[in-house]
């Protein structure tokens, strides 16, 4: 079975001393469910203290991005390696680097690899618009997403992948995908990956589902076989929602 998975993206909210407040908070709340791995994605000025704040509990730690590029002359952005030892999952291909920063499939599947490279799991989101999603092009639209993102990744490297289906309309807007919806979407998506590397790393995949997630209609989506966990937007920043969320996956996974 695989092991369920629930991050938490703060985006850019909670200060230094609110995030470490946060999560000093949130670990002893979460201990109860070893069965679902537990992940907080703070922003880059808050991820040194969370670490240090999170060091020997159960709770792990998330960047939001990271640079295809090992070092040089590139203001503002974060290396890989300047990551290693803080974080050990890192998101690329969010919805929101995509649409605000230029983020392209070709760049992606860049910080993928570079994330891979220095030891770090990617959490790969893909996802398409509302104008994709009425014309009837969501499967084929999110497939080539994938397909850009895996590019030279090798099956070794997709047992540290995580992918993460995440309607752009449905993020931050109080919209959510169907239950249905989203079980098509991902079941084309392990679809492709068997396509890719074959049953074994298909099978192996976890991927989940962002959008809108909240504690009420979080029992439907993770009772769905196919959806292994969730990336979380505004649910994740409070205590008691993240919690909630987490227990209900427990619950609903069984474990």
């Amino acid at each position: 079975m695989r092991t369920p998975i629930i991050a938490g993206n703060w985006k850019m909210h909670k200060t230094l001393a609110e995030s470490v407040d946060f999560v000093r908070e949130l670990a002893p709340r979460l201990e109860p469910f070893a069965g679902v791995e537990r992940i907080v994605c703070p922003t880059f000025i808050a991820l040194a203290a969370t670490a240090d704040a999170l060091r020997g509990t159960p709770v792990k730690v998330g960047a939001q991005t990271v640079s295809h590029e090992e070092k040089g002359a590139f203001t503002s952005q974060i290396a890989p390696g300047m990551l290693v030892g803080l974080v050990e999952y890192v998101i690329v291909g969010h919805s929101e680097c995509r649409q605000y920063l230029g983020d392209s499939d070709e760049l992606v599947n860049k910080k993928a690899l570079a994330a891979l490279n220095a030891g770090l799991k990617p959490i790969i989101a893909v996802g398409e618009s509302l104008e994709k999603r009425q014309a009837g092009a969501a499967l084929p639209f999110v497939e080539g997403q994938v397909r850009a993102a895996l590019a030279n990744i090798s099956a070794e490297q997709m047992a540290q992948v995580v992918v993460a289906y995440e309607p752009i309309w449905a993020i931050g807007t109080g919209l959510n995908a169907s239950v249905d919806d989203a079980v098509e979407v991902i079941a084309h998506i392990r679809a492709t990956v068997r396509e890719l590397y074959g049953e074994a790393v298909a099978d192996g995949l976890r991927i989940q589902y962002g959008g809108s997630v909240k504690p009420d209609n979080m029992v439907a989506y993770m009772s769905a076989p196919d959806i292994d966990g969730a990336l979380v937007g505004g649910a994740s920043l409070k205590v008691d929602d993240f919690t909630k969320l987490v227990e209900l996956a427990a619950q609903a996974k069984g474990v």
